[in-house]
């Protein structure tokens, strides 16, 4: 080790870049509107040199005025509204309870409800209970949607009793009074009990319960209704909802008569791996049900690209394939039965940006395919309501936003903001230089980004850092100037002098079905970690100012994981590796993980994927990192690892952050200080600066809506 420091400047640089305070450092980045009463205008906070700055817009007149928000309604978080904003849902207990919003009046929905066995709650395998509990909240708001009418609500009732129960010691609680146990249901891959939920629909007013008359739908992870994989019909008095099978591989459309309980099923389409309404997990589905329920635009990828095909829903008959050709359609945004079209979002139509996104619309029948947003931007689109206009977010990872309204020809129609960089200019950003590679296969092209050091000198030679995070149910390059919580987070480490790359291997969403399934059953490769290697030496080859003699890899949760692989598959490129949180063994995670993208449990499979059984292969520098209340990814999976790291005689380094939850909320100078100063020795080979200190974030709401907008 040398005696040289690390000036603290590039701390401060570093610091001024963190996830929770960048937002500082652009303004208008997004618009978030509120929509007033006709669901067509809206108002939104606009970031000025005097704060913020409230406009109320009106897209059919093409205005936008100065406006004073409305007073706080005092609309309570764990409540939810009708859509007449008349009455309140909420949980007491273990069932569910009517406010009326005018009187103040309480009534009881349901009277039956018991522990594991309760109305409207989701599964406790997702619930953030340690998140939730540092930010005061009690809980979340019931799993309930309302019918148009504000008369009735679907919802459910959750059976977790049986399933398997993970625990945690809270050993330093807030009120300072002795440890104590917390304990959540948690299935495992291959558990025989996983959470079921039994949908119904109730009668605010009286009360009257009509059961689904199908057995309960299984949901290990999420709610249906939270997901919106169960909805209400727009234009007719009925429930959709989807239905998966425990190995993914058939997914079926059903109609709920929400007077009868009677079940009907529209659509079912089996595969060989999964069959998915989208790619990503947690988005809403790409479907759509129609002509007052005659008509469904169903997702399929069977031609190994998801598109829309047209069915009759009465005889369960395709019709025709709408859209077609080498992309993908991401989002369902409009279907115009009158005029026989479908508004939506697609991307794979720029060309060498596969990921970014453009607006469409095509003729049901098939004809007349158009791009309404015709150029090389990525497009984010916000719709409301009154869905007559949508709100555009244009722009690249090096082109700033501008927002405007558009309505469905295209045609902006009023201009919202542009956004002003020059905070994050001024803080040493340089936008990330996009890149296409050869994966390993040497045929495919994979797509990432590549982040300069400060004051970046190419007569230089600067370490390397690898930014995992391998999917499969999500990327981690985004196509859009906003970066998410991931891309912030690498633009920290530039300031300290890294390179550093993000790639999307083979494994992950957003392309081709074959793209994404090189992950089914092959969880081991990380998001396809081998083309990652290949991307570094191609990079290299053309960048001689990248020394991969001094590359490293960092991330948390399914990154964590990524990094401890890397060094156990690829010691010979991975010399260092910061792993936080990770699920390095998913045979003791939540059996969604797994069972999704491993398939269905096999001890041998999830033997090869899991670290823990081949920690024996570590070489170079680890740094474990993980919170002591982390009720997601449970602290039990880095302290495994620590296990077989030490009875294989491998040295390694580990910090248990007591109180941290998943995201190391309120903790996080803590992660990045460790973080910085490990990688400061062991790639820059110098001395952190002394006694620096992160201010403490507190309870950053920024960094929470990173994780959960």
């Amino acid at each position: 080790m040398t005696d040289r420091k690390l000036d603290a400047a590039a701390y401060r640089a570093a610091e001024r870049l963190l996830p929770h305070k960048r937002s500082g450092l652009v303004k208008n980045l997004k618009v978030r509107p509120q929509w007033l009463d006709d669901g067509e205008r809206f108002w939104y906070a606009a970031d000025t040199t005097e704060g913020k700055t409230f406009f109320t817009v009106d897209p059919a007149a093409g205005t936008r005025e100065p406006f004073e928000p409305p007073a706080d309604a005092g609309a309570d978080f764990l409540e939810v509204l009708s859509p007449d904003g008349k009455t309140a849902v909420f949980a007491k207990g273990h069932d569910l309870w009517a406010r009326s919003v005018e009187d103040g009046r309480e009534w009881a929905l349901t009277a039956d409800g018991a522990e594991d066995h309760d109305y409207g709650t989701g599964p406790e395998a997702m619930a953030q209970f340690t998140l939730l509990a540092r930010i005061g909240l009690t809980g979340m708001p019931p799993a309930v949607a309302w019918s148009p009418d504000s008369t009735r609500i679907l919802t459910h009732r959750t059976d977790q009793r049986g399933v398997r129960r993970q625990h945690l010691v809270e050993d330093a609680p807030a009120d300072g009074g002795a440890p104590r146990l917390v304990t959540k249901r948690y299935a495992f891959p291959g558990d025989e009990t996983l959470p079921t939920v039994e949908l119904m629909v109730i009668d605010v007013a009286s009360g009257d319960t009509v059961r689904a008359k199908t057995p309960p739908l299984l949901a290990p992870l999420y709610s249906p209704i939270a997901l919106k994989l169960a909805w209400w019909a727009e234009a007719e008095s009925a429930v959709y909802y989807l239905e998966q099978t425990r190995d993914q591989r058939t997914l079926s459309l059903r109609r709920l008569d929400p007077a009868t309980g009677e079940v009907t099923t529209i659509v079912t389409e089996s595969g060989p791996t999964r069959v998915e309404p989208t790619q990503t997990m947690g988005a809403e589905p790409i479907i759509a049900v129609f002509s007052h329920g005659w008509e469904v635009l169903w997702y399929s990828q069977r031609d190994n690209w998801g598109h829309l095909y047209l069915y009759d829903a009465r005889t369960g008959e395709q019709r025709l394939q709408v859209t077609s050709g080498e992309w993908g359609v991401q989002r369902v945004l409009r279907v115009d039965e009158d005029a026989r079209v479908v508004y939506f979002v697609a991307s794979g139509l720029v060309d060498g940006h596969p990921y970014r996104r453009s607006v469409c619309r095509i003729g049901l029948d098939g004809t007349g395919f158009a791009r309404l947003t015709d150029d090389d931007l990525d497009h984010a689109v916000t719709i409301g309501p009154g869905a007559r206009y949508f709100i555009d977010n244009a722009s690249t990872t090096g082109t700033p936003p501008v927002i405007t309204v558009r309505d469905w020809a295209g045609t902006v129609l009023v201009e919202l903001e542009r956004a002003d960089v020059s905070g994050l200019i001024a803080a040493g950003w340089t936008p990330p230089e996009p890149f296409t590679v050869k994966a390993a296969d040497g045929v495919t092209d994979v797509h990432g980004l590549l982040y300069l050091p400060h004051d970046f000198d190419p007569e230089r030679s600067y370490p390397v850092l690898d930014h995992p995070y391998p999917g499969p149910q999500t990327n981690r390059v985004q196509p859009t100037f906003d970066p998410g919580y991931y891309g912030r987070d690498a633009e920290t480490m530039t300031a300290l002098g890294f390179v550093v790359i993000a790639v999307d291997g083979r494994g992950t969403p957003g392309r081709d079905k074959a793209f994404h399934d090189h992950s089914y059953g092959n969880l081991r490769a990380a998001g396809c970690l081998d083309d990652h290697v290949a991307a570094l030496r191609q990079l290299a080859a053309t960048r001689p100012w990248m020394d991969l003699d001094r590359v490293g890899s960092y991330g948390f949760s399914g990154g964590g994981y990524a990094t401890v692989r890397a060094m156990l598959d690829h010691p010979e490129i991975y010399r260092a590796g910061m792993a936080a949180c990770g699920n390095h063994d998913n045979r003791f995670y939540h059996l969604a993980w797994g069972e999704t993208y491993d398939g269905p449990f096999d001890p041998e499979l999830y033997a090869t994927t899991s670290n823990v059984d081949n920690a024996h292969k570590l070489q170079g520098d680890l740094l474990l990192m993980h919170g002591s209340m982390d009720d997601n990814v449970f602290p039990q999976q880095t302290l495994r690892l620590a296990d077989a790291l030490l009875t294989a005689g491998k040295d390694f380094e580990m910090l248990i952050i007591p109180g941290a939850d998943h995201i190391f909320l309120g903790y996080e100078h803590v992660h990045h200080r460790r973080k910085w100063d490990f990688f400061t020795r062991r790639l820059l080979r110098l001395e952190p600066p002394a006694d620096y200190r992160i201010e403490p974030t507190g309870l950053d709401m920024e960094i929470i809506g990173e994780f959960f907008e």
